[in-house]
């Protein structure tokens, strides 16, 4: 079948997010034919360029979601209407105060809104050729301040004033760019069997327009919720966290609610997406796939490590709380003096990352003064801050084949990478609870609160001096990781997942050619396969004349590829009177009609 990958600051971009998942899945998906649609972050990573991409990829269309030339485009007084209809009941939806007390049936009714509103937009767009000016005009501002003073706005909204409004204008004119996009023609996106967004927000949206225009199936990936990221990430008064919160919210159930289906990474986003109005028989967990083999010889290998050495490895940022890990150190080494701990890491991009790692090394310094065994010794730390390529650290496997205890005290946790690398290593690992670090270690670690120093040190020095244990834990720690996180396993959950959905979905029209005949391997095979799992639809194809044939699916209980012999009638409604087969034998004679259902029908089913 042909896929749709949708991406937004990621693959197949050198420095994307997520790159070397999508790039395994694609690989992984080799009998597929993989489209990719990417929406970039900045120039600097347009620059950068791209990762070498297999064959199976046949087709690459980029659009910078960074910036966005003047399209030029002016509206008529009709077009200026319609946007001024769909704009404004977009920013009414977004500054609603109901909408966050809505339930049941008035639930439906604030996100019939809100979609009816950004298609709205997607329609204007496709008619007019795109969206930017209008987003970026003075009556766009004046709908929001409209929207932002009626009864019923948000209180936060209320108290916007005109630099608020322009910085919320700005965003919602950056995360509405998407529709303006070129990307949804019969060629494009119109044509793949299925639309794959490997994140929610804007990098889903182009799926939601496609689904709306052509009525391609959505399947969502969420490894880190869109939504949450926001949250964190949140600046601004508290007007503009408000309606930019309301927009993302209003998003995310928009992009839940009319997906064919949802892949959480874990039970963490899980709840996060059901929170946001995702249907619970949507969702389907598909853990991350990760490399296995670069751990093999030291997971495979006998512990070679000092038994007195904790090592920690990711980025040094304020979230992984090493302060921390510095003061639970320090209990540590109280009880177990020739403990070390080895810090690996690179300190995260900007001034933050940077200014954190210095004050981690000061605290260093302070708590544990370098020692020297005597008056000519040299003087050492035991707390060592070390990056992969060093000399003692050539490489990420040799980083943790260098502790006895793996230490993870984050404070803020999506899917923890490290921990499932130190599994995949046989390490034993001490892990504060923070996302899905519970579901990931299962009971093969010690878990401890976050931001409690002192419950840390108790576990680590209770496996520094039990080294039986820490053997059980490790052997049990790499069985977990190679059953559950590895490539294979993911590539396998996104084949059944992609059968699954085309296999629910109706077969679309645009399958014939100009003369009406079938375009071959127009349909995937998928769409075809029998059983009780395919949900029964008939379909009408463009331009079928009287006496033609019409491939149907059609609810009578009959398991098979249906076909309707069409009659030489075709009246009004109906699409063709004839009767129904299945595997050449006549099961029902009736009237099928535009809807999709036999008007009568008498037969039996297969096998009777």
């Amino acid at each position: 079948m042909r896929i749709g990958l949708l991406t937004e600051g990621g693959y197949p971009y050198v420095s994307g997010d997520a790159r070397l998942w999508c790039d395994r899945l694609v690989r992984g998906l080799g009998q597929h034919e993989f489209d990719i649609y990417a929406l970039s972050r900045s120039e600097r990573q347009e620059d950068e360029g791209w990762i070498p991409l297999p064959p199976q990829v046949s087709r690459v269309r980029t659009a910078p979601l960074w910036s966005a030339r003047e399209d030029g485009v002016v509206y008529g007084r009709r077009a200026r209407r319609r946007f001024a209809e769909a704009y404004g009941e977009l920013a009414a939806s977004v500054c609603g105060a109901g909408a966050a007390e809505a339930v049941g049936s008035a639930l439906d009714v604030e996100a019939d809104r809100f979609g009816s509103a950004l298609y709205g937009l997607a329609e204007l767009a496709l008619d007019e050729g795109g969206l930017v000016c209008a987003l970026r005009s003075e009556a766009a501002v004046r709908m929001l301040e409209r929207a932002c003073r009626a009864p019923g706005a948000l209180r936060a909204a209320r108290e916007a004033r005109v630099p608020d409004l322009l910085t919320v204008a700005a965003h919602l004119e950056r995360a509405l760019r998407p529709l303006s996009l070129d990307w949804y023609q019969d060629d494009g996106l119109g044509s793949v069997d299925l639309c794959h967004a490997a994140a929610g927000g804007s990098a889903a949206l182009p799926g939601l327009v496609a689904r709306h225009f052509s009525g391609v199936p959505l399947l969502v990936t969420e490894y880190g919720v869109q939504l949450r990221t926001h949250y964190l990430a949140a600046s601004g008064d508290a007007p503009v966290r408000a309606l930019l919160s309301a927009f993302h919210q209003k998003l995310a159930a928009e992009v839940y609610r009319q997906a064919a289906c949802v892949t959480p990474g874990n039970a963490h986003a899980r709840r996060w997406q059901e929170r946001c109005g995702a249907d619970r028989a949507k969702l389907r967990t598909v853990y991350p796939g990760m490399d296995a083999s670069r751990f093999a010889d030291v997971g495979e290998s006998e512990e070679r490590a000092d038994p007195y050495t904790l090592v920690w490895i990711g980025r040094i940022e304020p979230a992984k709380d090493l302060i921390s890990l510095l003061h639970a150190f320090a209990e540590i080494r109280r009880s177990e003096p020739k403990a070390r701990l080895r810090i690996v890491g690179a300190p995260a991009d900007g001034p933050e990352g940077a200014a954190y790692l210095g004050h981690c090394r000061m605290l260093a310094a302070q708590l544990f003064p370098d020692e020297a065994e005597g008056a000519h010794a040299v003087g050492d730390n035991p707390v060592s801050f070390e990056e992969i390529g060093a000399p003692d650290v050539p490489d990420l496997a040799e980083a943790y084949a260098a502790g006895a205890v793996v230490v993870l005290s984050s404070v803020v946790e999506g899917f923890p990478i490290s921990l499932v690398e130190a599994m995949f290593c046989g390490r034993a690992t001490v892990s504060t609870d923070v996302g899905a670090v519970v579901e990931v270690i299962g009971g093969t670690g010690l878990v401890v609160p976050p931001r409690n120093p002192r419950a840390l040190a108790e576990a680590c020095v209770a496996l520094l001096d039990d080294p039986e244990r820490r053997a059980r834990l490790g052997a049990a720690a790499r069985a977990r990781a190679l059953e559950l996180f590895t490539v294979e396993q993911n590539v396998q959950a996104f084949r059944d997942t992609y059968l699954e959905i085309v296999s629910h979905s109706p077969v679309r029209v645009g399958a014939v050619d100009d003369m009406g005949d079938p375009l071959p391997f127009g349909v995937p095979a998928e769409a075809h396969i029998p059983g009780r799992w395919t949900e029964a639809r008939v379909r009408a194809e463009a331009g079928v004349a009287a006496g033609g044939t019409l491939v149907a699916e059609v609810p009578l209980g009959v398991e098979g590829p249906l076909v309707v012999e069409a009659g030489p009638q075709v009246e009004g409604p109906l699409v063709a009177e004839g009767r129904l087969v299945a595997e050449g034998r006549a099961v029902a004679e009736g009237r099928v009609t535009s809807e999709g259902r036999p008007r009568w029908a008498v037969g039996v089913a297969v096998g009777e």
